[in-house]
């Protein structure tokens, strides 16, 4: 973060899409506050050390099919939120004692740890980071000792998981902030990132944390697989107000061997920004994920350059309107300061769309205090379009994590904002309709991949879907945003498609990889499966 200011965008000419240059207007869904009336009373407080953080994660921990929410407190403890709604109803939660009552929290992210089919959770925090284990009925326990994990005393503000080569347990990257020792004088005082590896012979346990340095104050890690070698790489969004020296980062993390950073000598290009948030898609069809950074004025949207084998990316934020540079509404003309991002399909009509969460630091003057998140339509090749009043969905406190996520099994994207010094805001998607009648948009399909193994959600596979004569390509990834994080079923929208084709690249697989890769499956539009690997396709049932 900055109290200077740093203008610009690189324009640069879009990768062809399969849709037309010129598109009709996407139609825009309307989202309904439901916070009070769903039951979600948590607000995200505290100074110094919660300038940062503030995230939610939403995870199905009952096999209901409904995510339920763990929400960070910052100095107030964090909070469970069981879901209560019922398919295409109001929103409702209930607080529940869960064991997730903690203090100093910063934000989480589900993921099966111990490979038993139940989803954990990595809880971020100021102090000692923790491995809750998921238990039956939505219950979690401490886990740092039973996975001889050490989660340290530092100031932990960035995630990743992946499964590399033939690991029966997950890697894990921690990212963090400054030195909590120098608050009188944070400037170079970035900690080392953390490196947490299956320790070797032990089906539980993690080896002791190697420091992944040089280090440059992360705020989001997303491990994915830039290239579709098979291999994920580690992409970190580093924070330039702290740093010295420092710029964004890519690691190949290989399964055996010393991680490794690439340099210029890899075709990587220096950048420097405010990293705070990363969110990554197959935006063009392309098959290759494309990377959304956020900043505090332009945000950046990194691809490809077409041909490249090396890592050699170009920003196309202003070319495809989404640097979010300044607020759209509300009056404030100084520069936006951004944190979550996600891509998803909130209107149904296939293309993704952009969800960006804002809200100034606290009360820096050079930057927008009325900052509203912005929802930016996907319109397949064209520019992207803000509809974020429109849609209802204006936020104007303190935002910081966030999610888009399908909270009442009704095919349409809900969303939740976490506010810094306010509550965290939470709408219903409603469609083309109200809240007292709601209306679907477009026809989406949700897949939820379950594998053997250790890796049961299938970390690092790719699920694709054809329909209309188009093919989407969907990541299954633990990490990135900011704080911020949901696993469980991929959702897909289908536009005017009444069915669809679907197949997985299961982890490890390079495109082509038939051993790897499933057959296609047929499958009606505005329904859930599974997709297993042993199963086929299979129509879910809670």
């Amino acid at each position: 973060m900055s109290r200077g200011l740093r203008h610009g965008a690189v324009a640069a000419a879009w990768l062809a899409a399969l849709s037309p240059v010129v598109a009709q207007a996407p139609a825009v869904p309307r989202f309904v506050d439901e916070t009070d009336l769903a039951g979600v009373q948590s607000r995200f407080d505290g100074e110094g050390e919660y300038i940062v953080g503030g995230g939610v994660a939403a995870l199905d921990c009952d096999g209901s099919g409904l995510p339920s929410l763990f929400i960070a407190g910052g100095a107030n403890r964090s909070k469970f939120y069981r879901n209560k709604s019922s398919r295409g109803g109001p929103l409702k939660f209930e607080a529940e004692r869960s064991g997730l009552e903690l203090t100093s929290t910063l934000g989480a992210y589900p993921v099966d740890l111990d490979g038993d089919g139940a989803l954990d959770l990595v809880v971020l925090r100021v102090g000692e980071t923790l491995l809750m284990r998921g238990l039956p009925g939505c219950r979690f326990e401490r886990a740092n000792e039973r996975w001889g994990f050490a989660g340290g005393n530092g100031w932990t503000t960035a995630f990743s998981a992946a499964w590399l080569g033939d690991d029966v347990r997950p890697t894990l990257a921690f990212g963090t902030y400054v030195d909590r020792a120098r608050p009188e004088f944070p400037w170079g005082s970035c900690t080392d990132n953390q490196l947490v590896r299956p320790r070797p012979g032990d089906a539980l346990a993690f080896a002791p944390p190697q420091a992944l340095k040089p280090a440059y104050c992360a705020l989001a890690m997303l491990f994915s697989d830039w290239n579709r070698s098979g291999q994920p790489a580690l992409r970190i969004a580093n924070d330039r107000e702290y740093y010295k020296g420092g710029q964004e980062q890519l690691w190949s993390i290989p399964a055996q061997g010393e991680p490794r950073l690439y340099g210029p000598a890899d075709g990587w290009k220096p950048l420097q920004i405010w990293g705070m948030g990363i969110a990554s898609a197959d935006l063009d069809g392309s098959g290759l994920p494309s990377y959304f950074l956020t900043s505090m004025a332009d945000n950046k949207l990194q691809v490809l350059a077409a041909g490249a084998a090396r890592p050699e990316y170009k920003d196309v934020a202003f070319a495809r309107g989404v640097t979010a540079h300044r607020p759209f509404a509300g009056g404030d003309v100084h520069p936006s300061t951004a944190w979550h991002a996600q891509f998803a399909d909130a209107n149904n009509d296939g293309h993704l769309d952009l969800f960006i969460v804002k809200g100034n630091i606290g009360h820096m003057p050079d930057f927008a205090i009325l900052d509203p998140s912005n929802l930016l339509l996907g319109q397949g090749a064209s520019r992207y379009v803000e509809a974020a009043a429109e849609a209802g969905l204006l936020n104007y406190q303190r935002g910081r994590g966030g999610l888009m996520v399908d909270l009442n099994a009704d095919g349409l994207l809900d969303a939740l904002i976490v506010n810094r010094w306010d509550k965290a805001k939470l709408w219903r998607n409603v469609g083309a309709g109200s809240a007292a009648s709601p209306k679907p948009m477009g026809h989406w399909l949700q897949v939820r991949l379950r594998q053997g193994g250790g890796n049961r959600d299938a970390v690092g596979a790719w699920l694709e879907v054809e329909a209309a004569g188009r093919t989407q390509r969907c990541e299954q990834v633990v990490g990135g945003g900011h704080a911020s994080g949901t696993l469980g079923f991929l959702h897909l929208g289908l536009g005017d498609a009444t069915s669809a084709r679907v197949r997985v690249l299961w982890p490890g697989a390079k495109p082509g990889d038939a051993a790897l890769t499933s057959p296609w499956f047929d499958a009606a539009a505005d329904a859930r499966y599974v997709l297993d690997r042993s199963k086929g396709l299979l129509p879910w049932r809670p």
